[in-house]
């Protein structure tokens, strides 16, 4: 054993050796744990964010549904106005219609009158005339009645005015003369027929309106003695 000793005195590498040739000593105490994060606090920060997330995200769905319906809404009453306005349009374009249908050969009827006023003109004359040929007037009377069977076609009809109450809507007085017979302001005698169309006045009636007779010196001294 000294001769051991003796020799590692003697060689210090030797000594080294035996050093590295020892089991190093074992730390049996635990290492301190890392500390973590706790697993539940970090499941409820996401379920916060999340449920943050779903209340931002169903205020703008609300903001948007609340833009749309308003939208919608102006969009169905300008709708309604326009549809309003077209129905408006078609009611008027077809009374325009109508109402060119109707009076659209009133020209053209006007200056028929004229000659179914000569016609009137001569059969009235020609009744005071034993010497006209008969077969002439008939057939003037004819070509008469022809005519104004055609302006029935077209809605004219003559205004009847003798014996009626003066219309000024109708009528067209000229003079006025006493009657016996018809009440004042009634219509004694036609000088010119008049004519309606569609009842639309397409000439008035030339007339005579009677007047009450004016009384004599005798019933008016008569009248104040009484």
């Amino acid at each position: 054993m000294t001769e051991n000793k003796d020799m590692t005195k003697d060689h210090p590498e030797t000594e080294e050796l035996d050093k590295e040739r020892e089991i190093p000593e074992t730390d049996d105490s635990p290492e301190e744990e890392t500390e973590t994060d706790d697993p539940v606090k970090e499941l409820e920060k996401k379920v916060e964010s999340a449920e943050q997330e779903i209340k931002e995200t169903q205020d703008r769905l609300s903001r948007v549904s609340a833009e749309a319906e308003q939208e919608i809404k102006e969009t169905q009453d300008r709708l309604l106005r326009v549809s309003a306005e077209f129905e408006n349009y078609k009611k008027r374009s077809a009374r325009e219609m109508e109402g060119f249908k109707k009076f659209a050969n009133e020209s053209l009827i006007k200056e028929m009158l004229p000659v179914v006023d000569n016609l009137e003109r001569a059969i009235d004359s020609s009744g005071n005339d034993n010497d006209n040929d008969g077969s002439i007037v008939e057939g003037v009377n004819m070509i008469r009645s022809d005519i104004l069977k055609a302006f029935e076609k077209f809605g004219v009809k003559p205004i009847v005015s003798v014996g009626e109450p003066f219309d000024p809507g109708f009528h067209e007085a000229v003079m006025q003369e006493e009657s016996e017979e018809h009440s004042e302001n009634t219509v004694t005698k036609e000088l010119q027929k008049g004519y309606t169309m569609n009842e639309r006045l397409l000439r008035p009636s030339m007339v005579i309106v009677s007047k009450a007779k004016a009384k004599d010196e005798s019933e008016e001294k008569e009248s104040g003695n009484t």
